[in-house]
């Protein structure tokens, strides 16, 4: 017969031995436990710095008056709803290039989108069987290079 591993006498013991650690690290802790920190006799000081809000009274400032600088303008050569110089044209397709020389083998600089509106400051120029024109955007510096007449529609100047 096998003997019973657990007997009433080991798990007694085991009991007594787990009260009597428990007792020793609950007086360790008591008797060597870090002293507490007591009030601190020097609060941190705190810095506040009130900002006034602005009133609410305006004051109006003096009136002065500039002349802004003479805008350059183009010599239009376009007769209304034709192409030519000082122009305004719409991209009248999905997307355009735009290149950097009039012609098919130059590279384009960006894609310009359907309904997109430039200005003609240059051309035309004949390239690879198209009429290439050059367009500035004016809201856009970056945006202006050759693009061929036949995805272009001629519109009224904004």
């Amino acid at each position: 017969m096998m003997k019973q591993l657990f007997s009433g006498k080991v798990l007694l013991a085991a009991g007594i031995l787990a009260a009597l650690l428990s007792c020793a690290t609950l007086a360790y802790i008591l008797i060597f436990r870090p002293a507490a920190q007591g009030a601190n006799p020097d609060p941190a000081a705190a810095a506040l710095t009130v900002i006034p809000a602005p009133s609410s009274t305006s004051r109006p400032l003096p009136a002065t008056l500039t002349s802004l600088p003479p805008t350059p303008t183009l010599p239009s050569t376009a007769v209304a709803g034709e192409f030519g110089l000082g122009a305004y044209v719409q991209v009248n397709a999905d997307a355009l290039n735009i290149r950097s020389e009039p012609g098919l083998n130059a590279p384009p600089l960006f894609l310009a989108f359907d309904a997109e509106v430039f200005h003609i400051t240059d051309g035309p120029r004949q390239a690879d069987g198209y009429t290439w024109w050059y367009l500035a955007a004016s809201y856009d510096a970056a945006r202006s290079g050759w693009a061929a007449q036949d995805f272009l529609m001629v519109i009224p100047s904004p």
